[in-house]
């Protein structure tokens, strides 16, 4: 008999959790010469949560970045974007570039990282006079040429915004999947190429 692999899921979670708790029991019982349970257990537990995986080890930062453009400004952005030979896909230093779309005050590591991911999810962009989403998927779009496949998965693309620079920046061509309001762009890393997209550029009047 097949089972859906989303029903069995949920039996494999319910499993492996079973286990840890069993693995827990298992040593508080054994180490519970001098104490009770109940402190085997928790000392157990405190153990167990004190030592770090190798994952855990590595250092994650999650630095703040300021969003001043308002979204209303996105179609003038675009328009600057398209005539601007400094917002071309060619450019090798972000940082330094000239193009009022591109993001210069992340981290440094930020520019120099070959990623295999990029999620675009803010900032908030849902009125006018919020800060858009335009610089993000510009920069994301910048970020992924550099010489490796990576996907970019850009968040509420059922919003006029993150439609007409998703279009723009990473091109129906590497749409992947869609899903809800997800859209997965798969981008090759191209940074000597002089567009974004090989197909004609959607016009948007």
């Amino acid at each position: 008999m097949k089972f859906p692999g989303k029903k069995l899921l949920p039996v494999l979670i319910f499993i492996l959790s079973c286990l840890s708790i069993l693995r827990l029991l298992k040593i508080a019982i054994t180490t519970s010469h001098s104490s009770s349970p109940a402190a085997a257990l928790s000392s157990s537990l405190q153990q167990e949560c004190s030592s770090p995986s190798e994952s855990s080890k590595i250092s994650s930062k999650a630095p703040g970045v300021k969003y001043q453009v308002p979204a209303k400004k996105a179609y003038k952005l675009l328009k600057h974007a398209r005539g601007n030979p400094a917002c071309a896909p060619n450019t090798s230093l972000l940082q330094q570039s000239t193009c009022k779309l591109a993001l210069r005050n992340l981290p440094e590591e930020v520019y120099q990282l070959k990623w295999d991911v990029v999620v675009v999810d803010g900032p908030i962009g849902d009125a006018p006079e919020a800060p858009g989403r335009m610089s993000t998927i510009y920069t994301a779009s910048m970020l992924v040429r550099t010489g490796k496949t990576t996907d970019v998965v850009v968040h509420d693309v059922h919003r006029t915004i993150e439609k007409w620079f998703s279009w723009e920046f990473l091109c129906e061509e590497n749409l992947v999947s869609a899903k809800g309001k997800f859209w997965n762009f798969r981008i090759s890393g191209q940074s000597n190429s002089t567009r974004f997209c090989t197909s004609e550029t959607v016009q948007i009047e």
